[in-house]
């Protein structure tokens, strides 16, 4: 048996071993397993990995996809450039001498990029509005990563912000109203805790505005409701999710 996991700190929001298992059930894929690693401090990975010795990869989510990095022995060129891992591909051999220890050897790529552009794409069409990206954390690495690729403008906003970072307190209605892509890549809302948003002025969103959120449990968070009320186009994190996790099945999968 094949083991694929995840990795992160909590783990009650994630729908990943949820698609893993039913794909592979659905696909007739045997001789695969997906688990949840609750990890509560990112030094854990090196014993994980030597304590599973059918781990082939593993996906990576909150908080670790930047504190990930120190353990990895390569990291594809995308991920460099963005500094987040999210899919990490697990080689086992008597020969290798790794970060995590002897035999084996890790190797980092970011999916969440690949997911994002192919969800966004088919949310704007030919559109490129101008954006804001709530949140500078790990998630937000990809998302700023493919509005550069695609010539989208943005501004980011944060809690505190420094420099060219807004905080949401300085977050005027007129800056909301000019940007008509919304991309949440903040944990607000996420399962349990679902009556959280960003705080933002809904009030200025039009039915020009598309709202995306990168959570995907639920489906339907109150980010996105604030902006179907007001009649923008949103888009949960799920196709998101399906699409990397597509994605990351070829890199575990390939021989």
């Amino acid at each position: 048996m094949k083991t694929i996991g995840l990795i992160g700190f909590p783990l009650g929001h994630s729908f990943s071993r949820k698609y893993f298992t039913e794909k592979f059930k659905k696909e007739h894929i045997e001789g695969y397993e997906y688990r949840n690693f609750e990890l509560p401090a990112v030094e854990r990975i090196p014993q994980m990995v030597q304590e599973t010795p059918d781990l082939i990869g593993f996906n990576v989510t909150i908080p670790y996809k930047q504190r990930i990095l120190p353990y990895l022995d390569e990291v594809d060129a995308a991920a460099r450039k963005i500094g987040a891992v999210n899919c990490v591909k697990v080689e086992r051999a008597a020969e290798l001498h790794g970060r995590c220890g002897d035999g084996v050897r890790l190797t980092g790529y970011n999916t969440d990029v690949y997911g994002f552009r192919l969800s966004l794409l088919d949310m704007l069409g030919d559109r490129r509005p101008d954006a804001l990206v709530l949140g500078t954390g790990g998630a937000s690495l990809a998302v700023r990563s493919v509005l550069e690729e695609l010539g989208i403008a943005y501004r980011s906003v944060s809690r505190t912000g420094t420099g060219e970072v807004l905080s949401y307190a300085s977050l005027t209605a007129e800056e909301t109203a000019s940007r008509l892509l919304i991309v949440n890549a903040t944990p607000l809302g996420t399962f349990p805790n679902t009556d959280t948003a960003a705080d933002i002025p809904y009030d200025a969103l039009t039915g020009e505005h598309c709202l995306y959120d990168l959570v995907y449990n639920p489906a339907d968070t109150r980010f996105t409701r604030e902006g179907r009320r007001r009649g923008a186009t949103v888009m949960s994190g799920y196709m998101m999710l399906k699409q990397q996790a597509e994605k990351g099945w070829e890199i575990f999968a390939a021989k």
